[in-house]
This record gives structure tokens, C-alpha cells and sequence, in this order.
């Protein structure tokens, strides 16, 4: 029965692809067939150095770092993003997730990750928005890889603006401050995966890892989405 009606739905409301607006065919899932080979993946993985890697080169000691594709000013990773950060579309962040999570399962190169925490928003922005954009897409992966998945460990402590158009300076005096590790969580880990939508200077993940790097014995890796090439 369930099965019948999700037919009926798909006819009355069809489904269509978040890339070029087209109907999705049976299979497809928030892209078809054509956007998703046009999807610019990195091909980043955990054992060869990457350019995301060189991007946090001597400013904090991350173990390893990747992301999973590029991010242009025009392309179809902006729009997708677009839609998951501002247009209420949270199953964007599970379908690249899911299909990053796919990879990650197979890198030989990945250590043993003990859990996966998502760069936190703050509680009001948390409350305006109604989810964390890169939480799903975290949860995903922690799923695929067999992590514990934690969004509680990391806390934002200051409701810093948009940092879209800011450089780097300004990006860093944003985020310094801005995150706490929570003094109720008392769990210790060995390695911990901090998943973060885009990528441009690093600073937000510098500024998260350099409170996790708190933690005793801990190291930290990275992941995100997309990375500004």
C-alpha cells in the first residue's frame, strides 16, 4: 500500500531534479542521471596529501583532511547548497552523505574514527533554521563508516554573521572565539572526524579543532562537503 501511494504522489507531485529542474526518473534522487556525472568531485582520500590538507599546513595540527567536491561561484554544487543551507531541503545534506559515505567506507587510507561531530550552529540560528545543514550529511557518514555520531560535543557559543563575503582575517577574528567544547560532555575519544559543509580559508575548522585538540590524546581529521578550490 505504501508503495502504491508514494506511485500516486510521484504522479501528482513529481519529483524533480535540483540541478536542471527536470523530472527524476525511478532510481533518481535529488538529481538525475546527467547533474550527477556533472557533479565535480575532488577525488580526495585519506592517503595522499590534497589541497585541502595544505590549506591548514602550519596553522593547526590536523591528522588528515578532504573534501568530497568543488565549489564554484556558478555550478550545480552552489545551487544544491543554496537549497540545503536557506531553502529548507535537509535531505540534500543525506544525499551527499550517502554517496560520500560510499567512498569513505572503502579509503584504506582512513584511520579508525571513533566519532563524527558536525560543526555546531548557534542555538538561535539552530531555532530560526530548524536543523544544522551539515548534520545530516555528518550523521551519513558516521553511519557508512561505523563512528559513534556526536552534535552535542561542540558547542557555538557566539551568533557570528554570514561569513560569505569575509577574507580571511575577518573570518578568523569571527570564529576564534566562537566555539566551546561542552563541559557536560566528560566522553574521551582517540580520533574524531569534524565534518563541516564548505571549505573556504579553514577558519572555521581551525577554530573548532584547535577546542577539540583540547580533548587529551585526541586527534582531529576533517571532511567537508565542498571546498573552494
Amino acid at each position: 500500500m505504501a508503495k502504491i501511494l508514494n506511485e500516486i504522489n510521484n504522479i501528482l507531485l513529481p519529483q524533480v531534479c535540483f540541478g536542471c529542474n527536470t523530472q527524476l526518473f525511478r532510481g533518481e534522487h535529488i538529481l538525475c542521471a546527467v547533474c550527477r556525472h556533472d557533479v565535480p568531485l575532488t577525488d580526495h582520500n585519506f592517503l595522499e596529501e590534497n589541497a585541502v590538507d595544505r590549506i591548514f599546513y602550519g596553522r593547526i595540527p590536523i591528522k588528515k583532511a578532504a573534501s568530497f567536491v568543488f565549489f564554484s561561484k556558478n555550478g550545480i554544487v552552489k545551487n544544491l547548497l543554496h537549497w540545503l543551507k536557506y531553502k529548507n531541503q535537509e535531505q540534500i545534506g543525506g544525499f551527499f552523505g550517502d554517496w560520500y559515505g560510499s567512498f569513505l567506507e572503502k579509503d584504506k587510507g582512513l584511520s579508525k574514527i571513533d566519532v563524527v561531530v558536525p560543526v555546531p550552529l548557534h542555538r538561535k540560528k539552530l531555532k530560526k533554521r530548524g536543523y544544522n545543514q551539515t548534520a545530516l550529511f555528518a550523521q551519513k557518514i558516521a553511519s557508512s563508516i561505523g563512528a559513534e555520531y556526536r552534535d552535542d560535543l561542540l558547542l557555538k557559543i557566539l551568533n557570528t554573521k554570514t561569513q560569505t563575503k569575509k577574507d580571511r582575517q575577518l573570518r578568523w577574528e569571527n570564529s576564534k572565539a566562537a566555539f566551546q567544547l561542552n563541559p557536560k560532555c566528560k566522553t574521551s575519544y582517540g580520533h574524531i572526524l569534524l565534518v563541516d559543509d564548505v571549505i573556504t580559508t579553514g577558519a572555521t575548522i581551525e577554530s573548532c579543532a584547535k577546542v577539540l585538540l583540547q580533548l587529551k590524546n585526541v586527534d582531529v581529521s576533517v571532511v567537508s562537503i565542498a571546498v573552494v578550490p
